[in-house]
């Protein structure tokens, strides 16, 4: 039953996203919680004890977020396709297929029609290293290796783990992933605060990412590249789990990602995934949303599998 609500999110999010005219009266949920973890950041980080001002930041943001979850999912009717309809549509707001792929069509758009500038607009929406330093090979780097990191964290992993724990699964999920983002960064601020919080979002995201792997590898026409590609690239990446979607997508389209950035003004030296391809073209961001939308297809067709189960 979980299952069929998780496909009722995926095809509502797919079809609608989140309607700006809804964000514009009452938000979105994830801004909700990204409230939550400002509040502690402002009022908690900085204290004597930060790494455990941190750890009480994980548990009020997680405890709150699954725990008004578990609320609703206590008053929903018991059993019945209404209990999963009503849990798919409670579960929507926390997929973000629909939102990933137009981001980055929006990087793509441009890129193909020769504007660097908006392209490189486009792309400090969506990454945080900054965009002035980046090229055109560059921008296309970064816009697909956000399309493969985030069809992990935007769609598989709080698909994953609605279909494990139900409605509060979904939500505890995507609490810990808003305050990776938010907060678990390697700075001097975050180092110490953030680091119970970026450790929750490696194991919260272990299964999903490698999944998500699978996927992109699965629907890709050069599927031998993109498995030995993510076999034997993925470890190298600074992040346990998004090397392997990103190695995935490198492979499946021939082309090398990751390699050095700058974030803000720090440098860094990261290595190449399927180094031995060049640096992507703009068309190479339409074919990756192609597989991206094949991708979903994959996953929408093992949650109805699973519901038939």
């Amino acid at each position: 039953m979980t299952a069929a609500a998780m496909f009722i999110a995926l095809a509502i999010d797919a079809l609608v996203g989140w309607p700006d005219w809804v964000f514009r009266r009452i938000g979105h949920p994830v801004s909700w919680i990204g409230r939550i973890i400002s509040w502690a950041d402002r009022n908690w980080n900085g204290k004597k004890s930060s790494r455990m001002a941190g750890v009480a930041t994980v548990i009020l943001v997680v405890g709150v977020a699954a725990g008004v979850a578990w609320a609703v999912a206590w008053v929903l009717p018991s059993g019945g396709w209404l209990a999963v309809v009503l849990t798919g549509i409670l579960a929507w707001p926390f997929v973000a297929a629909k939102s990933l792929h137009d981001h980055v069509l929006a990087v793509a758009v441009p890129l193909a029609d020769g504007d660097p500038d908006g392209a490189r607009k486009a792309v400090s929406m969506i990454v945080g290293r900054n965009p002035d330093t980046l090229d055109e090979a560059a921008m296309g780097r970064a816009a697909l290796e956000s399309l493969a990191e985030n069809a992990s964290d935007g769609v598989v992993a709080p698909l994953f783990w609605g279909v494990l724990l139900g409605l509060p699964g979904t939500v505890a999920y995507k609490a810990i992933n808003t305050m990776d983002s938010m907060i678990g960064h390697r700075t001097p601020r975050y180092e110490n605060f953030g680091w119970a919080a970026a450790r929750l979002d490696d194991v919260a995201n272990y299964i999903p990412a490698r999944l998500t792997g699978v996927a992109i590898a699965v629907v890709s026409k050069a599927r031998g590249t993109a498995w030995r590609s993510m076999l034997r690239d993925a470890g190298q990446h600074r992040s346990p789990n998004a090397g392997w979607p990103e190695a995935a997508m490198a492979g499946a389209l021939g082309v090398r990602l990751s390699g050095p950035r700058v974030y803000g003004d720090r440098a860094t030296e990261d290595p190449w995934l399927n180094p031995v391809a060049g640096d992507p073209r703009p068309e190479d961001l339409f074919l990756a949303l192609r597989l991206f939308r094949r991708a979903v297809l994959v996953v929408a067709v093992v949650l109805l599998g699973l519901a038939a189960l």
